[in-house]
């Protein structure tokens, strides 16, 4: 997947970079940034937010942005903020961001109480950025899922497309 930064509630304050998605673009302006950020990488089957807040709230760069997804046939993973939003090829949000909180301690109680999603619902999906200690808790964490009866699955698997229902 791509990260693409998406205009966070207290914009400027938190400044994600010069191609930041806009929640006031217009459309020419949304596209020109998608494809710069989209062109940095290859071979990535979706996207998913860098934060978003205020971008999720309008209605046009949000509709306008899930076509933009769509027509590409990519994913759109989010961290949970979109969860309302419909939309993209294929599309999921986060149950748990399970760093929000930069301590072992909390990751590993974040990555439980996701377990203990998945048990009760059948899947879970959780984000987390790459910071030293999400990677570390998560690899511990993740030595005893077999014996708990618990399978690992990438996003892409939870993705659904629109139409098709699993069963």
């Amino acid at each position: 997947m791509i990260e693409l930064p998406m205009e966070p509630e207290d914009f400027p304050q938190t400044d994600t970079g010069p191609y930041t998605l806009l929640a006031d673009a217009d459309i020419d302006e949304l596209d020109r940034r998608l494809n710069w950020l989209m062109g940095r990488a290859t071979g990535y089957f979706g996207v998913t937010n860098y934060f978003g807040g205020a971008f999720f709230e309008s209605d046009t760069a949000t509709t306008a942005f899930m076509a933009r997804m769509r027509s590409r046939g990519l994913a759109f993973i989010d961290d949970g903020q979109a969860r309302r939003r419909q939309g993209a090829y294929a599309r999921a949000s986060a149950d748990r961001i399970v760093d929000e909180t930069r301590e072992a301690a909390s990751i590993l109680a974040a990555l439980n109480a996701l377990e203990a999603s998945a048990r009760q619902n059948g899947q879970a999906l959780g984000t987390g950025m790459g910071f030293p200690v999400t990677v570390a808790t998560a690899a511990h964490w993740i030595r005893g899922l077999d014996e708990r009866g618990v399978q690992l699955a990438p996003a892409s698997a939870l993705a659904q497309r629109p139409g098709v229902r699993r069963g």
